[in-house]
């Protein structure tokens, strides 16, 4: 039941919001809307084979469902909405339509965190970071200015992690698969899931009579019934989605709707991570070449431009060797092993002590494995969007409720340069203003009122050169958001590459400290 505080958040946050309506919004709002005419105007065997627009279907049947759903409240609220070939229609109508349809769903990720606060006993930390979570500048920069229903999605995986927090493992288990089937980009986590629930739920161990403490024998037919009980679970949840599909044969057309593999490495604009520093390494060294003839000599121009001029397409690189997409599945995976070793460490190590106990340790280490998971596909994943940055920030915003002063460190870090990292999506002028103004409320609430397991503020646990950096965001935002184009010549990439190369800094810091706070 809601109390008249959480009354008051909620009325505030739906303030915040509707300042945001007036604001930019980007091609996905015209992608959504064209979803919401597929699936009022044409029969599910069209869905996914509709392609008069370039804004095809693309995402799981759930999502396309709820796409359904909403459109039936469009029809009501202006039939044009729903029209095949209402294409680029955004009047005022359908303006507020779409938005008002994002801050409902919203309500999905202020439930599941206000369940995270009971779960977390209450205390004043997990309310403010909850309160962070619900009110941060990446689901009002991705959802509430340039478009999309992240809040919605993000709720759904925010009741999963409670769930496991509550000890309820076989519902954790079950409200994921129904989360990989509304948005397939959380197949980055699922190896945590995996582990987790196969070590942690499917699993069962007894202690024999006479046998020493701590030592415990598998329960070979308790663990098949458990294994038994998620995989229909699971296989319930897939085959309500996809099995109209399969019965009208339409799954290889599903499936290259959503694994497209023609595009190139790096996104438009460079997201932060491991391949924005390796493509501007090589760049360095297409500059180093005209004092080394040796570097010279080995420079390929000819699809020099594709990774520089903002657009979606093949990625090379003129002196270090182009990276094929198996390339980047392989680092995935070796990237993800200290997320294994999180899960692998806490089944041993919690392998005794009361169940509460055991409980509340193997949820902190599954949610941390959830984080250096989805960090290892964000890091070295093939095509990601910088707006993936959320994957990682949301399950370790959970952990800021009761954090070490390390994982306080990291997130501070990681928070600020992941969420400046979205700058370039609010390109407009008029957005200036809005993001620079909500990212540093919002980090400076954060590094004040974020305190550590020893009650220090996250400012004062940063290291003096970590605060360095934070504040270098200050002049980074000068020297690309306020110098005018002109101030760089024929470089007119050179403030994409900025950003993203110095947040993609701060970004691998953080990848590292967290490692080195949960593994070792």
């Amino acid at each position: 039941m809601l109390g008249a505080k959480d009354i008051a958040f909620l009325l505030v946050g739906v303030g915040i919001k509707l300042l945001l309506w007036p604001a930019y919004h980007s091609t996905d709002f015209e992608v959504h809307r064209n979803w919401l005419a597929i699936t009022n105007s044409l029969p599910l065997s069209k869905w996914y084979y509709e392609d008069r627009s370039e804004w095809t279907l693309d995402y799981p049947p759930f999502f396309a469902w709820f796409e359904w759903a909403l459109s039936l409240a469009a029809r009501w609220w202006d039939p044009r909405i729903v029209q095949l070939d209402s294409l680029g229609y955004a009047t005022g109508s359908c303006v507020a339509f779409q938005r008002l349809t994002v801050m409902v769903s919203e309500l999905v990720l202020f439930s599941a965190l206000g369940r995270f606060v009971q779960a977390s006993g209450g205390t004043k930390q997990s309310k403010i970071a909850a309160a962070l979570m619900f009110l941060s500048p990446g689901f009002l920069f991705v959802d509430h200015v340039h478009f999309q229903y992240n809040g919605f999605l993000f709720g759904i995986m925010v009741y999963s992690l409670v769930f496991a927090m509550e000890g309820r493992d076989l519902l954790a288990g079950t409200t994921f698969a129904v989360l990989l089937c509304f948005k397939h980009i959380f197949m980055y986590i699922a190896p945590a899931y995996f582990i987790y629930l196969a070590a942690g739920y499917c699993a069962v161990f007894r202690t024999r009579r006479r046998q020493p403490v701590g030592i415990c024998d598998l329960d070979v037919g308790a663990s098949a019934q458990r294994l038994a009980k998620l995989g229909a679970a699971v296989a319930v949840v897939f085959a309500v989605a996809f099995g109209p599909f399969a019965v009208l044969g339409q799954l290889p057309q599903l499936a290259s709707r959503l694994f497209p593999f023609k595009r190139g490495l790096c996104h438009a604009y460079w997201a932060p991570n491991f391949w924005a520093l390796y493509a501007f390494a090589d760049r360095l060294l297409i500059l180093a070449s005209r004092f080394v003839p040796a570097i010279g000599h080995a420079i390929d121009l000819s699809g020099l431009a594709a990774s520089t001029r903002g657009l979606v397409g093949d990625t090379s690189f003129a002196v270090l060797p182009d990276i094929p997409p198996a390339a980047t599945f392989i680092a995935t995976l070796l990237a993800q092993i200290p997320a294994y070793a999180v899960l692998i460490r806490g089944s041993s190590s919690s392998s005794s002590g009361s169940r509460s106990k055991k409980r509340r340790s193997g949820s902190q280490r599954f949610i941390q494995s959830v984080v250096l998971c989805a960090y290892a596909s964000y890091m070295f994943g093939w095509h990601v969007h910088e707006k993936a940055i959320l994957l990682i920030l949301a399950p370790l915003g959970l952990l800021t409720a009761a954090p070490t002063q390390g994982t306080l460190r990291m997130f501070a870090v990681l928070s600020t340069a992941g969420y400046y990292s979205l700058f370039p999506l609010l390109f407009g002028s008029q957005e200036l203003p809005i993001k620079a103004v909500v990212l540093l409320i919002w980090v400076l609430c954060g590094l004040a009122l974020l305190k550590s397991d020893r009650g220090l503020s996250a400012w004062h646990c940063l290291l003096r050169a970590e605060r360095l950096y934070v504040l270098g965001h200050i002049p980074l935002f000068i020297a690309t958001e306020l110098l005018p184009s002109c101030a760089f010549g024929r470089l007119q990439f050179l403030p994409l590459a900025l950003v993203s190369v110095y947040t993609a800094l701060g970004v691998t810091y953080s990848w590292l400290g967290l490692i080195h706070e949960f593994v070792l």
